[in-house]
């Protein structure tokens, strides 16, 4: 049986790592949808689909599963979602997610849906990664060895603070003088 399970993957993480384990014990093969897959390089989707690729890729070698990783770009319309990411896809018998809408979408496609627990939530979220990663604070703890080798081949870390910097102009509220010719 093939199963999938669709995230942003922004980075993919020991949240993800321990929820693909746990699919790997109920499927045969599994599809990685890499969500969001036209948004890099910037606060929220700093990574590009192909560097998410490779992180996700990486980072399933050891599981005992035959893993395919697809791009899924966004659609903005809910209705026809589902049927989006089946012709992206190989075909699949069932969906994993924890995410209310997602589980929603494919329940009414009448695709089987099954949820797993989350694991430690409240740390291993790709917004706290991220914002460990523009503070200089571990990071590395919360993603699979594989993934924090990928984030330093791209220079990552580097990439993710300079989209999160500003370029000065909130001084200017502040009755400082801006510059003439910021470029």
């Amino acid at each position: 049986m093939r199963g999938f399970y669709i995230g942003r993957f922004q980075p993919y993480h020991n949240g993800h790592h321990r929820m693909v384990e746990e699919i790997a014990t109920e499927v045969d093969e599994l599809v990685l949808g890499i969500g969001s897959a036209g948004d890099s390089h910037s606060p929220r989707n700093p990574f590009t689909a192909g560097e998410r690729i490779m992180m996700v890729n990486k980072a399933v070698t050891d599981f005992d599963i035959t893993t395919y990783a697809v791009p899924i770009e966004d659609l903005d319309r809910n209705s026809v979602w589902v049927s989006h990411v089946q012709s992206m896809s190989p075909a699949f018998e069932v969906a994993y997610s924890n995410n209310p809408l997602v589980i929603q979408l494919f329940k009414e496609a009448g695709v089987e849906v099954h949820q797993s627990p989350m694991f430690n939530r409240e740390v291993l979220e790709g917004t706290e990664v991220r914002q460990r990663m523009i503070e200089d604070r571990d990071w590395e703890s919360l993603v699979p060895d594989e993934v924090a080798d990928v984030v330093r081949e791209i220079d990552g870390i580097e990439r993710l603070q300079r989209v999160t910097a500003t370029d000065g102009a909130e001084r200017v509220a502040d009755g400082e003088d801006r510059d003439p010719n910021p470029c």
